[in-house]
């Protein structure tokens, strides 16, 4: 097993980091340079930068955010939010992000993967799935997750395992996988989610939405597969640091 990444997720609200729960409720929670530099120095693997409220008016202060962050943090940094263009994907890896990650944009348009991984390459391109599990139509019945779009707002008919797999066809070089059931919740990731994700694809997997203890953590990558977590209640609340969770994972077996 490679070295398992732990990724802090600054998610912006008009320049600002927000937390909730279940993508609602947002509270503030801090400056993203000043959130970016201080993951960085206890030893985040990589950064995610989402604006959750992203419009062509609010661009011009994540291109502004992308370069303080690219240059002081240094560590990668992956920015989503509103990427629905090649040209803007351009624009993104040239003020500093190191991959994007497109959502909305990528389920109305699937050719915007393809076209992505063919002009900057496809580990650049980073395809986030938002999903939510479905009643059971019967007892017994296996578990679904069904795809949400636009942060969230509106379920798109599409399976979540289905998903990942045409992304990954089309040249996705990464999936960030959220449970938006669990998200914000810190009783643990969905497992059967992302088992049944990381058992359908081979590229990797970010977990994201519901860690809240460091058993946590390592149930994700370890029953659950998953190449990386993403984090962002259980750092912004101050639950534990980064030194601590790696630290765990290293004596429970992970690779350093």
């Amino acid at each position: 097993m490679n070295s398992p990444r732990i990724i802090p997720c600054l998610d912006l609200r008009e320049g600002r980091v927000v937390t909730g729960v279940q993508f609602s409720s947002l509270r503030d929670a801090g400056d993203p340079v000043e959130r970016a530099i201080f993951y960085a120095r206890e030893g985040a693997d990589e950064l995610f930068l989402l604006d959750i409220a992203a419009s062509p008016a609010s661009r011009p202060l994540t291109f502004s955010l992308i370069r303080k962050i690219s240059t002081t943090a240094g560590i990668p940094l992956t920015v989503g939010g509103g990427i629905d263009r090649t040209d803007i994907i351009d624009e993104m890896l040239q003020n500093g992000a190191s991959k994007v990650s497109i959502s909305s944009a990528a389920l109305e348009n699937p050719t915007l993967i393809e076209e992505g991984a063919r002009l900057f390459g496809r580990r650049r391109i980073v395809v986030a799935i938002d999903a939510r599990r479905l009643a059971p139509a019967q007892p017994g019945e296996k578990p679904r997750w069904e795809v949400y779009s636009r942060g969230g707002r509106h379920p798109t008919g599409c399976d979540a395992v289905e998903w990942a797999r045409k992304a990954e066809q089309l040249g996705a070089g990464e999936i960030l996988l959220t449970s938006m059931d669990a998200d914000g919740t810190l009783q643990g990731y969905d497992l059967a989610l992302l088992t049944a994700v990381t058992g359908a694809i081979s590229i990797p997997v970010i977990a994201s939405g519901g860690a809240g203890k460091l058993e946590h953590l390592y149930e994700a990558l370890t029953k659950g597969g998953a190449d990386a977590v993403l984090a962002a209640s259980i750092l912004h609340n101050n639950n534990f640091s980064i030194r601590e969770i790696k630290e765990f994972l290293a004596a429970k077996g992970l690779p350093p």
